[in-house]
């Protein structure tokens, strides 16, 4: 079929959904379908659920969901699951082309089924409609609605029944259809986990010039990569690198190499911006790299020697602690004295002579937001609520084994002389294995009172969600719905991140093992 017999055929589809007049002259006993082909077989569909036809969009893929899913796209703002008919049918994968289309076809829940090529909307008279007991000794019809006979070129195409098939590949949206409700109702915030232990500092570590420094996590209100475009401030300090927009907001950026007089270097890849708040006022701190969150106890933190504070204005470093017996030294900057530095203070009032409303605006996280710590799993993008990441450490050289461990449970590391349970977050959702590399950081949850690490692929950033852009995911197993139970559509950004549930991350027996093997 030519490029333009399927343009002009996604048209006759959108005419006859929509009611348009050349619809309306068919016979009342005349039905429409359309008619696809996929792995060399011609199937139809009645058009009354069918929404539209489009090119097969990106995807983005889902764990622990079924093979036939290919992933979920974004259909101009709507979370849309792309589905393989070709997986459902036990054909061989084929490489998309020119001719593959997507079908939507919207039966309680809008899905989209890949075809190998759309072939013609047709019209069909009842008496060229048979029912399937004809060939029911020779072929499985359990799929099937019935047959039509000599319709569009061919002697004989089978009708999927589109309802039955969604109903055994996918119980779950089966059962959306049915009920209207939500995978949101599966989503339940876990209210049992323990509080943050008060004598210990949660900090976000990053790197400049090769020496570490943190932040206290309550100043952080997010972490993002530095913007293509930084808009430069005529006369502005040297440690002012210009004005960034961030969510119609300017928001000025401090270099921390000028501020604390070390060595220039070109912003690359790794670089990123660190959004410190200090009430309605917000600042982007530019460093080099974004290490991990840290837990460090009170008592292994100091004061900056008196002899070493900074002279003039008061010091941005406030206190050092201790890591690794002391091998390890990562200097805390205080949020409060870096408000006080005059060149922050000229970068925040820069910025609000060239908003126009940076009066009126709060930069913290409003009820409307969400904040979550975003990493990458394979090719997909995945978050969890900021408050439930304990702390985000390197993943070590080796992992220790222990013998007679759970199987999902990658090994054990000694984190501040308590044994950590380490699970390959990987592993843990299906998806392929990949080396051990320095991109990669251990997420530390608490998790029915045991604290449980979990190997992921990078952590990119801490970003705040408009809560109207999250929306529930399709439902496509039971374990996915409770897992991965949510979605946040980026439609501008063009990414989509599917938002994991911690409480979820491991089911009851598996915490009963961990808990057994911290002890």
């Amino acid at each position: 079929m030519t490029e333009e017999v399927i343009e002009q055929t996604e048209v006759e589809a959108s005419q006859i959904h929509t009611g348009d007049p050349v619809a309306g002259e068919a016979v009342s006993n005349t039905r429409q379908f359309v008619t696809f082909l996929v792995g060399g077989e011609v199937f139809a569909v009645d058009m009354a659920p069918v929404q539209e036809i489009l090119r097969v969009p990106e995807v983005v893929r889902v764990p622990l969901a079924p093979r036939t899913l290919e992933g979920l796209s974004n259909l101009r703002g709507r979370v849309l699951p792309i589905i393989s008919l070709r997986r459902i049918f036990g054909f061989d994968d084929q490489v998309h082309d020119d001719a593959t289309r997507a079908v939507v076809i919207d039966i309680g829940q809008p899905l989209g089924f890949v075809v190998d090529r759309v072939a013609s909307v047709i019209n069909v008279e009842p008496e060229q409609i048979d029912g399937v007991d004809s060939i029911r000794g020779t072929v499985d019809s359990e799929l099937l609605t019935g047959i039509l006979k000599d319709v569009g070129g061919y002697p004989m195409v089978m009708v999927l029944d589109f309802a039955r098939l969604i109903a055994q590949e996918f119980a779950e949206i089966a059962a959306l259809g049915k009920s209207g409700s939500g995978a949101a109702a599966h989503v339940e915030a876990n209210l049992d986990e323990e509080e943050t232990d008060s004598d210990e500092l949660q900090l976000v570590s990053f790197s400049v010039a090769e020496q570490e420094y943190a932040i206290d996590i309550a100043s952080v209100h997010e972490i993002v990569q530095v913007p293509e475009a930084i808009v430069h401030v005529p006369n502005s300090p040297a440690h002012v690198l210009g004005l960034m927009t961030l969510r119609e907001r300017l928001l000025p950026l401090v270099s921390l190499r000028s501020l604390f007089g070390l060595p220039a270097k070109a912003l690359d890849e790794k670089s990123r911006v660190v959004v410190v708040a200090l009430g309605s006022a917000a600042v982007g701190v530019v460093t080099d790299s974004v290490s991990e969150v840290l837990r460090v106890p009170k008592n292994e933190v100091d004061a900056m020697p008196a002899l070493l504070a900074r002279d003039g204005e008061l010091s941005d470093i406030s206190q050092i602690c201790r890591l690794d017996k002391g091998k390890r030294l990562v200097s805390i900057i205080s949020a409060d004295n870096m408000f006080k530095h005059s060149a922050v203070k000229d970068a925040l009032k820069t910025a609000e002579i060239m908003s126009d409303n940076s009066n009126n605006e709060e930069d913290g996280v409003s009820e409307e937001d969400e904040q979550v710590v975003v990493f990458q799993l394979a090719a997909g993008e995945f978050g969890v609520p900021i408050e439930s990441v304990q702390e985000i450490v390197r993943v070590p050289e080796e992992l220790t084994h222990v013998p007679k461990a759970p199987p999902f449970v990658e090994g054990v590391i000694n984190l501040r002389g308590a044994v950590l349970p380490v699970i390959d977050q990987r592993k843990r959702l299906d998806l392929p294995p990949i080396d051990r590399n320095d991109r990669q950081r251990i997420m530390v949850f608490l998790l029915s009172g045991v604290r449980t690490g979990f190997i992921v692929d990078a952590v990119t950033e801490v970003l705040k969600i408009p809560k109207t852009a999250i929306e529930a995911s399709p439902r496509l197993s039971d374990q996915q719905s409770h897992l991965l139970g949510r979605v946040a559509n980026l439609e501008k950004q063009k990414r989509m991140i599917q938002l994991i549930e911690p409480a979820h991350l491991l089911d009851d027996s598996d915490k009963v093992s961990l808990s057994a093997l911290s002890k």
